[in-house]
């Protein structure tokens, strides 16, 4: 054993004990967590009980239980109970809130009715980024991811799955039938025995029968046509798997391009990325604190709407638009073998022939222009190639402008995508690595929002401390 590094005998008293100062060392995580909270304005934040009632047992100080947060989520302890337990063992924690143990229910509470203020939090945060200069270009990356909730999928209904799971009781109700008429023929204490089953199976199937139906109201009645027993505001959304899909939530986060920290998040019901685009947009330019901002996103946020929504904001966006003609699925041309020419206001087709406006319609709300020219599609060469009808007409929206202006950005920078690849793909990465398989532990959208900003502000904490180191940057707080 002489050769062995060899470890204190822990029966060893001493005369002087040790602080739990001198098991933290300075430039500790811990340490960052105590300064950033501690000069926090919580009552401004909207934080609850940082009046104490002159009644009754004394509180645990806010302070003290978002600190515990901030930690548990930096060391992927977000459960409540397991955080009641590392208070109790585990010396940063300790150090942190002075060898107050909570229990879960208060540590619990704490995280449910305080929403508000720690995504406050989070949000003052990343002012902190901002004045200490680490959004350096005025670039974003915008994507969304599904996350788990508390809901399997057996727990979620939509008119399609309701269908099919009465269909699938119907199905089980006839088979105990005719298994009972058999066993209703044989004669015998065995038989007798089967029957009571039988008939107990039935009875348990035609309850199940008459919830599913109560559910079919239920669902009609609901906005989207989708109910949620365990967590009603969670939505069964698709993935990109073939015949998968989960029930949760859809997180959208802005990342910069200097430093990769999320500047911006939201978490919305909405399996889709249409409309989140110039949203997140204006939020991640208001908390980047600048006047104009290139957007990266995938086509999934592809909408003409949004396009020209950006327009307005200030905002440069960079979305492919998804390939959806049918003509070229056929073989055919596509609308963007037409040019169009604005001083004519006409397209020219690949065999040269101008289409003139004819007509103008309101579609959904939008003008739209409609252009062709059917004698110069009668007896075209290229015709069987171009349309099956007696003409090829083209559809123009009155702010496609902004369409040809986005996809002429798009061919001048061809490394838009993987840049934006680079910059969000890898964040919602590690914030799913940090959650574990079951990712939200809370029900409700407020909540799940809460937490996610949990992770967000440990994510931006460890990127920074990265950056900084932990001492400028506990100076930078304290600044």
């Amino acid at each position: 054993m002489s050769r062995f590094v060899q470890g204190a005998d822990r029966r060893q008293p001493t005369l002087l004990p040790e602080s739990l100062d001198d098991y933290v060392s300075a430039d500790n995580p811990v340490r960052v967590v105590d300064v950033f909270v501690d000069e926090l304005d919580l009552k401004g934040l909207g934080c609850e009980g940082m009046t104490p009632a002159m009644t009754g047992r004394p509180a645990y100080h806010p302070a003290m239980l978002l600190k515990l947060y901030v930690y548990g989520y930096l060391n992927k302890v977000q459960s409540s109970r397991r955080l009641e337990r590392e208070a109790r063992r585990n010396v940063e924690l300790m150090w942190l809130t002075g060898r107050l143990a909570p229990d879960h229910k208060t540590i619990a509470d704490f995280r449910r009715e305080n929403g508000p203020a720690i995504q406050a939090a989070c949000a003052q945060f990343v002012v902190l980024c901002r004045q200490l200069g680490l959004f350096g270009a005025a670039l974003v990356a915008i994507d969304g991811s599904k996350f788990k909730a508390v809901n399997t999928r057996d727990r979620n209904f939509t008119v399609t799955k309701l269908k099919k799971r009465m269909e699938q009781v119907a199905e089980h109700i006839a088979g105990y039938l005719q298994a009972l008429d058999t066993a209703d023929r044989q004669e015998g204490e065995a038989a007798e025995a089967r029957s009571g089953r039988l008939v107990e199976k039935v009875e348990l199937l035609r309850a199940q029968m008459a919830k599913l139906k109560t559910m079919e109201a239920q669902i009609e009645a609901a906005p989207d046509n989708q109910v949620s027993l365990t967590d009603p505001d969670a939505r069964s959304m698709a993935t990109s798997g073939r015949g998968s899909g989960i029930v949760g939530y859809n997180v959208q986060s802005a990342v910069e391009g200097e430093h990769h920290l999320i500047v911006a998040h939201d978490v919305v019901m909405t399996g889709h990325d249409r409309d989140q685009l110039a949203r997140m947009a204006a939020k991640a330019r208001d908390a980047m604190g600048v006047k104009t901002l290139d957007v990266l996103a995938d086509r999934g946020y592809f909408s003409g709407e949004e396009i020209l929504a950006c327009e307005a904001l200030d905002v440069t966006p960079f979305v492919p638009k998804p390939l959806t003609s049918g003509a070229k699925a056929d073989g055919r041309f596509g609308k963007q073998d037409f040019v169009y020419l604005p001083d004519k206001d006409a397209y020219r087709c690949p065999a040269g022939a101008l289409l003139p406006h004819h007509m103008t319609t309101v579609e959904r709300g939008q003008n739209i222009h409609r252009y062709w020219d059917r004698a110069s599609c009668t007896g075209c060469r290229l015709k069987p190639q171009c349309t099956p009808t007696l003409e090829r007409r083209i559809r123009r929206w009155e702010h496609e402008a902004v369409i040809d202006a986005l996809q002429t950005r798009m061919d001048l920078t061809p490394r838009a995508m993987r840049i934006r690849r680079s910059l969000v793909e890898h964040p919602f990465g590690t914030i799913k690595a940090w959650m574990g398989h079951t990712h939200f532990l809370m029900k409700r959208l407020p909540n799940v929002k809460t937490e996610i900003s949990l992770h967000i502000l440990a994510y931006n904490m460890k990127r920074v401390m990265a950056l900084l180191g932990t001492k400028p940057l506990m100076e930078a707080i304290r600044a």
